[in-house]
């Protein structure tokens, strides 16, 4: 395909590209970056459609050529998903675990990955046990809807001086060790744990992240990278240079600076173009997901990433 005259449509159609296939970046003789063919992936979170069923979600989806999803336990039939907690699973069984993705494999749409984002720091070695157990039963359901890529945060102290406690040296170690375990639990359900950084959170900055991979050391343990939740520490290049070998997903949102909440692509600071051509440079094969997104706004946040995209092609 003629990437210079790469339109909408075939941009809409590149992310029903289900299967990636492992694919890196590389430099042609020219000098340009060759992309992998199915770049890019583009997909939307869920967690902003709580109304809908899953069935209802998938076929709006389809209708809007929506091919990928970051999938959460958020939606009227599935209200399962806590943040930074834990919920009672045990109702997904195997057949509703199965009967869930299909509703959307039977319409073209691929599940990257589900959302966890339990508490994996809490003070008390029991809870942290109990959410270790809890993100393992849902590496469980994953397997049978065939998903085997989890995203999580590193959780919250839950008191109001919790981001201190982010950064004492137990909470360190507590998070490695629990880390390693995590990552032991997805090596024997063949899964992948991609944590996600947050200023205000353990994950702070792309450098600490990358250390904390660094000492854990699996390759069952690896990064979703959101430029927009770690805006106010590190520019667009370093948070990619830091986490470009860790990186298996992108969160498409925004942020204003100084402001502690993120918005839907496009509402906030972040120079889409210079978003799109790092992570086409540094993580050629990470889907980009639109986040904080809704029934109301996201072809709008989609047609920004889309206009996005055309102008780093065109350059």
């Amino acid at each position: 395909m003629d990437m210079t005259r790469f339109t909408r449509r075939d941009v809409l159609r590149s992310g029903a590209a289900l299967a990636m296939a492992p694919a890196v970046a590389s430099i042609s003789a020219a000098g340009q970056t060759e992309l992998p063919a199915q770049w890019p992936v583009i997909g939307v979170s869920t967690l902003g459609f709580g109304e809908y069923t899953n069935r209802q979600l998938a076929q709006e989806f389809a209708a809007e050529s929506v091919r990928t999803i970051q999938l959460f336990l958020s939606q009227s039939d599935s209200q399962y998903w806590v943040y930074s907690g834990r919920s009672d699973v045990s109702a997904i069984t195997p057949d509703r675990a199965r009967e869930i993705a299909n509703e959307y494999r039977s319409v073209g749409i691929d599940i990257h990955s589900i959302g966890v984002y339990t508490n994996l720091i809490h003070p008390d070695p029991a809870e942290r046990a109990a959410n270790l157990d809890y993100f393992e039963a849902m590496m469980h359901i994953g397997a049978e809807m065939n998903v085997h890529t989890f995203i999580t945060e590193a959780g919250h102290h839950g008191t109001a001086d919790h981001v201190p406690y982010h950064f004492q040296t137990d909470t360190w170690k507590h998070m490695v060790e629990t880390g390693r375990e995590l990552a032991k639990r997805a090596e024997a359900c063949n899964a992948t744990v991609l944590v996600e950084p947050s200023f205000l959170s353990f994950f702070a900055s792309a450098k600490r992240t990358r250390v904390f991979l660094e000492e854990v050391g699996s390759p069952r343990m690896r990064a979703l990278l959101d430029p927009a939740n770690i805006l106010e520490l590190n520019d667009l290049e370093e948070m990619f240079a830091q986490l470009a070998p860790w990186i298996d997903c992108i969160h498409a949102k925004d942020r204003k600076l100084h402001v502690d909440y993120g918005v839907p692509a496009g509402q906030g600071d972040i120079d889409y173009k210079r978003f799109v051509a790092l992570a086409a440079k540094h993580a050629p094969n990470a889907p980009l997901i639109l986040e904080y997104v809704g029934p109301k706004d996201y072809r709008q946040a989609r047609e920004i990433l889309l206009n996005a995209i055309q102008s780093f092609r065109e350059t």
